[in-house]
């Protein structure tokens, strides 16, 4: 209870409310092609990898945007970047609604401007992050990164909202909450007084340099990309592997998005308490266990339903426990690494959502697609135990009194 006492007198409340909102609205619009893949694929006849491909267009275009957003979060501010992110969405999805969407190549393009919204990780995180000290890290992030909870709104509210008013409409419906949460967070939002100075192109290179931010990039990789690329395409997924019409299917893909964006926090508070390698190591077990399991193609959708609700709470904890350990190793270029870690689970949410499409139309069912992303956890695992001594022993060693990892 004092733990907790603390981190509320620690940082500054309404940033991070304003973060939150900001991240939960970006990320339901982030993913809407997915929940509205059903409909979409039926009126503009796509193919499986066609359909897969569309759903995975936002979370790659995302995750190249992050790393501009990291940029632009080290010279303009997080409150700044944020804004420009939002407003572009804005402008994005009124354009969808006002001129429609006639055609395959007209979903990429418009996957392409949702991308910003996917962005938006690397300007939140760092507007709450840099209120909080290294022991409260994990937390702030978790309840930051919560909002990723945006993505089971979509799955839950889209497809119904889609039967109702057509899908094409859902874009001018979405338009609503985006302006209020925009006003909230202009009221609300504020930049902390420790903001680093902008770094030169080659200061973001040299952070390339270093082996632990490739070792983090894969690990956000696999537990982030598991997270959004299962968002992104399970809609899909549950409606042609086991007939669901769009709205019941949507309804599954919220309870298994739910899980995983609801323990964020949890991800990030167990890690502080425990340490962040051993929690990220229970995760990916977990993980790869599940995916596995549901690779077999089970014969039930709530089997189905279960399997993913427990790679989605893995997975969810995953992202937070990794959160925990970034700031502590990179709080001086937190900015920059959110944006490449951002940029790493991005593409491997992409990977997932199209290969599970691909996997479809080549061989006609799923199974390799999870197969392939239940090994990655796997090297995940083998790679972090081979780090965790070294990490423990140099930079580590420097925060064992105020934080764990």
């Amino acid at each position: 209870m004092a733990a907790d006492k603390s981190f509320w007198r620690a940082g500054h409340r309404p940033t991070l409310l304003a973060a939150f909102l900001y991240f939960d609205l970006a990320f339901m619009i982030w993913v809407m092609l997915g929940p509205l893949g059903v409909q979409i694929a039926k009126d503009l006849g796509l193919t499986h990898a066609q359909k897969g491909l569309m759903v995975a267009t936002p979370v790659l275009s995302g995750a190249v945007l992050r790393l501009v957003m990291g940029v632009l979060v080290d010279h303009l501010k997080p409150k700044t970047a944020g804004a420009i992110g939002q407003i572009v969405v804005i402008l994005s999805l009124a354009v969808a609604w006002l001129f429609g969407i006639h055609s395959y190549e007209q979903t990429l393009i418009l996957g392409i401007f949702l991308g910003v919204a996917g962005a938006s990780f690397a300007a939140a995180l760092p507007l709450a992050s840099r209120w909080y000290p290294p022991e409260h890290q994990g937390t702030a992030l978790g309840i930051a990164g919560a909002g990723n909870s945006g993505t089971a709104i979509a799955a839950l509210v889209a497809p119904s909202l889609a039967a109702a008013f057509g899908w094409i409409n859902v874009f001018g419906l979405a338009l609503v909450p985006l302006v209020v949460v925009f006003v909230l967070y202009m009221a609300m939002a504020k930049d902390a007084p420790e903001c680093p100075a902008p770094k030169s192109l080659a200061e973001y290179l040299k952070v390339l340099r270093d082996k632990d931010a490739w070792w983090f990039m894969f690990f956000y990789s696999v537990t982030f990309g598991g997270f959004v690329g299962l968002a992104s395409s399970l809609t899909i997924y549950f409606n042609t592997q086991y007939g669901l019409d769009a709205q019941m299917a949507g309804f599954f893909t919220a309870a298994c998005v739910m899980a995983g964006s609801m323990v964020r926090p949890l991800g990030g508070n167990v890690a502080d308490r425990i340490g962040g390698i051993k929690s990220l190591s229970a995760m990916y077990v977990i993980a790869a266990a599940f995916l596995a399991m549901v690779s077999s193609g089970l014969p039930h959708a709530w089997m189905a339903l279960v399997g993913f609700v427990c790679a989605m709470l893995a997975l969810g904890m995953g992202n937070g426990a990794v959160f925990q350990l970034v700031p502590q190793r990179f709080r001086k270029e937190i900015g920059v690494m959110t944006g490449l870690v951002g940029m790493a689970g991005g593409i491997g949410g992409f990977y997932l959502a199209s290969s599970l499409g691909y996997a479809k139309e080549m061989t006609g069912s799923y199974r390799l697609g999870f197969l392939i992303f239940a090994g990655l956890a796997v090297l995940a695992l083998i790679g972090l135990s081979s780090v965790k001594y070294r990490w423990r022993t140099t930079w580590g060693a420097a925060h064992l009194t105020t934080a764990k990892i």
